[in-house]
């Protein structure tokens, strides 16, 4: 198809318009029957190719009912597209009606649209999967044409992606004509994506479709103009120049990596806003309506900055948006790309985008991220296989819907991609689990939800389990979380319950933009005053922090292990790697670094993995176990996205033992079966496949009840049925993934042989950042002062003389000046504090060495 049909032509023609190939290309596989992968930059009409065929169709044929469905992974996207459609719709005279099903649609708009379907019904796939719980599904979704997924490399890989791939596969059954639309910009792996999409789960049934063209993105560094930091993550130090950058600019999304960064940024920005410009706040634990009308702001043109964590990733079509500014180190490149896109939403036009390292490894890290930029690389795993777990609820929607076959839907389950392997004894399991709990659960009535008749048909054995699944339904567990209420006064949002327990009456910290007061628990809600006195502290959520792309990551180590590359760098950070390579030795790209030196009647070791924080966290545990088999007295240990620090008692002698590849044998399942880790795992795949309910009717649990519930029932099939189907997608769960195993075992198969232990007698530059981080976590409260001075003495030790750096301790913090005599130490929220160290128990009693 070369040409739109009218009325299409005229409304691209009256907007100077013409249709794009990949439009025209996507169009003509839609005429065809086909499903389709299309692959376009930001500002490419990816969204309007993808509804482009359904309303031309409805323009030849008009019908009532449902016609094609949209599925976006954010409530605030899906809004955001159909107020987009309306006005090409309204301006054509077309007959077809849009609507959003989210969790925030009003329940007398959902009942009206069960009755009388919308012709574009845009939703998510949490909201999805309860249309499906239906009675009346089939007949809501027997006359699907097509189904759209926008931004599905986001949804792909994910428990959420396992939930929506399940939902796929059913409407598969109900819809088999339908043909499926996916729509992404950033694409790693295209054939697995093609595969998801599939009916069938082969990826040769869709077609990909890719854009050519399109401007390159402008990215350049903006560094503080005093002295570059050493450690950190915040990029506090480098507020100035975003400020100066937001009041040169119309409109700036300031992106940054976590929520806590969020607030501490936001703060910054306004304690330098003598102009009050309009500055905005967006995060996910703001309340929807806080958000919402932050985006209706922005897309009214009344913002000039808002910053924004990863909730602001995906889609929003804000034309205005000039510049992006991501604070901090990027920590994967097609999320790069995801974020500078969001400017000038254009594909002509360049996307421009500042980057803003806090620190000297996230200056390395961000020129390695724009030299894959330049190669075209793209970083990201492809999809892992499907989690039993959702598995788990989607057999309980499913049997919601009506009675069916074990063998039906086993067929149907696994033709969705990510349970393509699954094997018949996973899934009976599975149903077994879900029929009455399994072996040792189903003496007990409340895990009966299923029964099987005299055919073997599944039936829903009481509406109880209907109405406890449609409350509890998603694969998001966060978590445990209390709201934030100003007393007398709205919800502001919420922080986790952890974070609350550390509070004490009058307590000062910072949240939704405000600094707030602590006064105490009512139920499950925080109350809160206006005003915080002292230092606040911010909420640091669990889990937060992103993970450094194995890609980006391995160019970080090339950058840094040859001088050749270093011309990209700025001078203090070409001096730094020099003073490395002159004082121990620079890491290598294949091998591994590692230091001991004694320092403050400890020793150190410190490893140069570069394998991100996730993988180093437990590989730090694995270690630690095992220098106190060897008799090092270990003491604790510290993880950050490029090294892994360690503190013994005792000097850590036969490095290369401590790093062979049995680590990830008997280790590794001995620390599993003790470590608090599977026990939280074992909540989130309970809480997910149906075994645990955060809310019943009319109450909701807390997390301390949550945990109890699923502590008991965790040891109960322990040890009653150690291999029930939960406790194998555990384990199988904290192996492959929370633990970041694959990481750890490349990296030690990486570094066989090629081990470089230095023994140092000082501190080498490249490990004064990790111990700063350390220093942070030991020294809090009153004896910061002595913290940023030994921060200083650090410094002047790695760099052999004071003289280097005298007059420059914000190099080492990006915080503070040292004058002559004074420390200058502004009020500042603890939450710089935050740096991921674990304690263990004092060192035990040196055995068997003299």
């Amino acid at each position: 198809m070369g040409t739109l049909p009218e009325p299409f032509a005229g409304w691209f023609a009256a907007r100077g318009w013409t249709p794009r190939p990949h439009q025209l290309a996507l169009l003509a596989a839609a005429e065809a029957g086909e499903s389709a992968l299309l692959v376009a930059p930001t500002g490419g009409g990816k969204t309007l190719a993808g509804f482009l065929p359904s309303l031309i169709d409805l323009h030849r044929a008009p019908r009532p009912g449902l016609h094609t469905l949209y599925v976006s992974p954010l409530k605030a996207l899906a809004v955001d597209i159909a107020r987009n459609l309306t006005a090409p719709v309204a301006g054509m005279g077309l007959p077809v009606r849009i609507e959003t099903r989210t969790g925030d649609t009003p329940p007398n708009r959902r009942a009206r649209q069960r009755a009388d379907p919308p012709h574009l019904l845009l939703t998510t796939p949490e909201s999805l999967t309860l249309l499906l719980t239906l009675p009346e599904a089939r007949a809501l979704f027997g006359g699907l044409a097509a189904v759209a997924v926008d931004e599905v490399h986001a949804l792909a890989g994910t428990k959420r992606g396992d939930q929506l791939a399940l939902c796929l596969s059913r409407l598969g059954t109900l819809a088999p004509q339908a043909r499926r639309i996916g729509l992404s910009a950033t694409v790693a792996h295209p054939e697995p994506l093609r595969a998801f999409l599939s009916p069938t789960g082969r990826a040769a049934e869709v077609r990909l479709i890719e854009a050519r063209g399109g401007a390159a993105p402008e990215i350049s560094l903006l560094l503080p103009e005093g002295e570059l930091p050493w450690g950190g993550h915040m990029g506090l130090a480098s507020a100035p120049e975003i400020y100066r950058r937001i009041r040169a600019a119309r409109v700036t999304i300031v992106f940054v990596n976590t929520r806590a960064q969020a607030e501490l940024i936001f703060q910054a920005l306004w304690r330098l806003n003598d102009e009050t410009l309009p500055i905005a706040l967006h995060h996910g634990s703001l309340t929807v309506e806080q958000r919402r009308k932050v985006e209706a702001a922005m897309a009214a043109g009344k913002l000039r900055a808002v910053v924004a964590t990863s909730s602001l990733d995906l889609g929003i079509d804000w034309g205005a948006v000039d510049q992006v500014i991501q604070v901090g180190a990027p920590k994967g490149v097609a999320r790069l790309l995801q974020r500078v896109g969001r400017a000038n939403h254009r594909m002509e036009e360049p996307s421009r985008a500042v980057l803003v390292p806090a620190s000297r490894f996230e200056v390395i890290e961000c020129v390695a991220a724009l030299r894959a930029i330049a190669a075209g690389e793209l970083d990201g795993d492809p999809p892992r296989p499907g989690g039993l777990d959702v598995l788990a609820q989607h057999v309980l929607a499913m049997a919601c819907h009506g009675p069916f076959h074990p063998d039906e839907l086993y067929a149907e389950v696994t033709r969705a991609a990510p349970y393509a392997g699954l094997s018949r004894r996973d899934f009976d399991d599975v149903l077994r689990f879900v029929e009455d709990g399994g072996y040792a659960l189903r003496a007990y009535e409340r895990f009966r939800r299923l029964f099987r008749d005299a055919e073997g048909r599944i039936h829903l054995r009481s509406q109880r389990a209907a109405r406890q699944l449609r409350m509890n339904l998603g694969t998001i567990v966060e978590a445990p979380v209390l709201k934030v209420r100003l007393r007398g006064g709205p919800v502001l949002g919420e922080v986790e319950e952890w974070f609350v327990s550390t509070l004490s009456p009058g307590d000062g910290f910072l949240f939704a933009g405000q600094a707030l007061r602590f006064e105490g628990l009512e139920g499950l809600t925080c109350l809160v005053s206006r005003g915080a006195g002292g230092e606040p502290r911010v909420p640091v959520y669990a889990g937060a922090r992103m993970p450094l792309s194995t890609r980006l990551a391995a160019r970080v180590r090339e950058i840094i292990h040859d001088p050749r590359r270093w011309r990209a760098l700025p001078a203090a950070v070409r001096e730094w790697l020099a003073l490395q390579r002159r004082c121990s030795a620079l890491p290598e790209p294949d091998g591994l670094l590692v230091e001991t030196f004694p320092r403050g009647g400890r020793w150190f070791l410190v490893a140069y993995c570069f394998e991100g924080r996730l993988a180093h966290q437990t590989l730090g545990m694995l270690l630690t176990r095992r220098m106190e088999r060897m008799g090092y007295g270990p003491l604790g240990y510290l993880a950050t996205d490029y090294v892994l620090a360690a503190w013994s008692a005792f000097e850590p002698e036969a490095v290369e033992a401590l790093f062979e590849e049995d680590l990830l044998g008997e280790d590794l399942e001995e620390w599993m079966a003790e470590s608090s880790m599977l026990r939280r795992t074992f909540r989130n795949i309970a809480t997910i496949a149906g075994l645990i309910d955060k809310r019943h009717p009319g109450a909701e649990r807390s997390g301390r009840q949550m945990s109890m519930s699923a502590d008991l029932i965790y040891d109960v099939l322990r040890r009653h049925e150690p291999d029930h189907v939960l406790l194998r997608a555990t384990r199988q769960e904290a192996a492959a993934g929370l633990t970041d195993v694959a990481r750890i075992a490349r990296l030690l198969a990486r570094a066989r042989g090629r081990i470089r232990h230095l023994r140092l007698d000082r501190v080498s530059p490249l490990a004064v950042p990790a111990l700063i981080e350390h220093g942070q976590e030991w020294v809090a409260g009153g004896a910061e002062d002595a913290l940023l001075a030994e921060a200083a003495a650090l410094v002047a030790e790695a760099t052999e003389g004071a003289e280097l750096f005298a007059g420059t301790l914000a190099a080492v913090t990006g915080r503070v000046r040292l004058r002559p005599g004074v420390v200058d130490r502004p009020r500042r929220p603890r939450a710089e504090q935050a740096g991921g160290a674990r304690l263990l128990r004092p060192a035990p009693r040196r055995i068997g060495r003299s």
